[in-house]
C-alpha cells in the first residue's frame, strides 16, 4: 500500500509539473483554459475558479489541460487555441517538456547538495567507498550465479578465510587471474552478506568480461550549492541525451527487426521500481524521480500523435502548408494514435503484471 501511495505522489508531481507548464504558458498566451485535470476520466470532483475547472479524476496515470478550440484547426473564435500565433501554440505545446527538464534539474542539484552516491574515480574526494555492480550479463556466469545489479562486492573467500580487496582493478585483476576455476565472491545485497560461487570465462564473449558483470566505483559525494547547480546541469544533459539516444534506437529497431531490443516498463513496473527505490533512500527517490521527468520529456517530444511533440509537428506542417490540416485529417491521425499507445500500454502492463505478479 504504501508503495502505491508513493507512486501516486511521485506521479502527481511529475503530471503537475508537466501540465503546469501547458497551464501557465496558454494562460500568457490569452488562451482560455476550460480544464486543468489530474488523472483521467471519470471526474471524481472538480472545483471551478474563474473560467478554469480544476479537477481531480480516477484513473491516476497522467493529467490534462483542455484549451478552448485545441484540436479544432477551423475553430479561431477568440481565445482559442488555434486563434494564437503559431509561435504562442509551440511555446504552450513544448512546456510541459522544457518544465519536466526543469523539474529534473532542481532535483538532480538537490541530490549532489544533500550528498548522493555516485561513480567515482577520486576515492579521496568520497567517503564510504565501495565497489558495486551496474549490470549483470544475460547467461553470463554471473547471471548463474545470481549476482545481481547494485550488489556491494565486499571481497572474497579462500580456503574459509576472507579476502578484502580495496580497489576496483584488484577485484577486475583476481577475478582475471582464476579464469576457469571456481571462485567465491562475498557480496552485500540490502544489509545481508552471501557468499556467491563463480567460475569465470577464460575466452569471454566480446565487450562481457570474465563474469559478465559490469563494475563500478561508489561513494558519498557531497558539493557545495554552487557546485551542485553545475553538477545539476551536466548530469541532467547527459540523462537526457543518453535517455534520448535509447529512444532513437528502440524506434529504430522496431522498425528494422519488429521489436524493441529492449525490456519496455509500463506503469505496474515504474510502481514497483518506485518502491524499491524508495526503500533505498530519499536521495535515490529524488534520482528517480529526476530520470522518470526526463524520460517524461524525451518520450512527449517525439513527433508522434496525442504526444506533445505531434502536435508540434501539426503546427510546422501548418506553417509549411501555410494553412492547418483540415479537422478531420487532424482527429483521424490522434485517433490512430491513441489506439496504437493504448495497445502499447496494455502489452506492457500485461506484461509488467506476470513479470512482477
Amino acid at each position: 500500500m504504501l508503495t502505491v501511495i508513493i507512486f501516486i505522489i511521485v506521479l502527481g508531481v511529475l503530471v503537475f509539473v508537466h501540465e503546469f507548464g501547458h497551464f501557465i504558458t496558454a494562460k500568457r498566451a490569452g488562451m482560455k483554459v476550460e480544464e486543468f485535470g489530474f488523472g483521467f476520466p471519470p471526474r471524481i470532483f472538480g472545483v471551478k475558479k474563474g473560467e478554469t475547472l480544476y479537477s481531480i479524476n480516477w484513473i491516476p496515470l497522467g493529467g490534462f489541460v483542455k484549451i478552448f478550440g485545441e484540436g479544432d484547426p477551423e475553430l479561431k473564435e477568440s481565445r482559442s487555441f488555434y486563434a494564437g500565433t503559431k509561435l504562442n501554440r509551440s511555446v504552450v505545446v513544448v512546456a510541459g517538456v522544457v518544465m519536466n527538464v526543469i523539474l529534473a534539474f532542481i532535483l538532480l542539484s538537490l541530490v549532489n547538495f544533500i550528498g548522493v552516491r555516485k561513480g567515482i574515480d577520486n576515492v579521496a574526494a568520497a567517503k564510504d567507498v565501495s565497489i558495486e555492480i551496474v549490470t549483470v550479463a544475460l547467461n553470463s556466469p554471473a547471471s548463474a550465479a545470481g549476482l545481481m545489479d547494485m550488489d556491494e562486492i565486499l571481497g572474497f573467500k579462500e580456503n574459509g578465510s576472507s579476502i578484502k580487496i580495496p580497489t576496483l582493478e584488484s577485484v577486475q585483476k583476481y577475478i582475471k587471474s582464476h579464469g576457469g576455476s571456481e571462485i567465491t565472491m562475498v557480496i552485500k545485497r540490502d544489509g545481508e552478506i552471501l557468499d556467491k560461487k563463480i567460475t569465470p570465462r577464460v575466452n569471454p564473449p566480446s565487450g562481457e568480461g570474465a563474469t559478465g558483470i559490469v563494475l563500478v566505483q561508489v561513494g558519498t559525494v557531497k558539493y557545495s550549492l554552487g557546485k551542485s547547480i553545475i553538477e545539476g546541469v551536466r548530469e541532467t544533459g547527459l540523462t537526457y541525451y543518453y535517455t534520448a539516444v535509447g529512444y532513437a534506437t528502440v524506434i529504430k529497431n522496431v522498425f528494422v527487426t519488429g521489436k524493441p531490443g529492449v525490456e519496455l516498463t509500463g506503469p505496474v513496473g515504474i510502481a514497483v521500481y518506485t518502491g524499491k527505490v524508495a526503500r533505498m533512500g530519499f536521495v535515490y527517490l529524488l534520482q528517480f524521480m529526476a530520470l522518470i521527468s526526463i524520460n517524461l520529456a524525451v518520450l512527449n517530444i517525439i513527433p508522434f500523435p496525442v504526444f506533445d511533440g505531434g502536435k508540434l509537428l501539426f503546427i510546422i506542417v501548418e506553417a509549411l502548408r501555410k494553412k492547418p490540416l483540415p479537422r478531420k485529417v487532424e482527429y483521424g491521425i490522434n485517433a490512430v494514435g491513441f489506439v496504437l499507445i493504448l495497445v502499447l500500454m496494455v502489452y506492457v502492463t500485461t506484461k509488467d503484471i506476470f513479470k512482477f505478479f
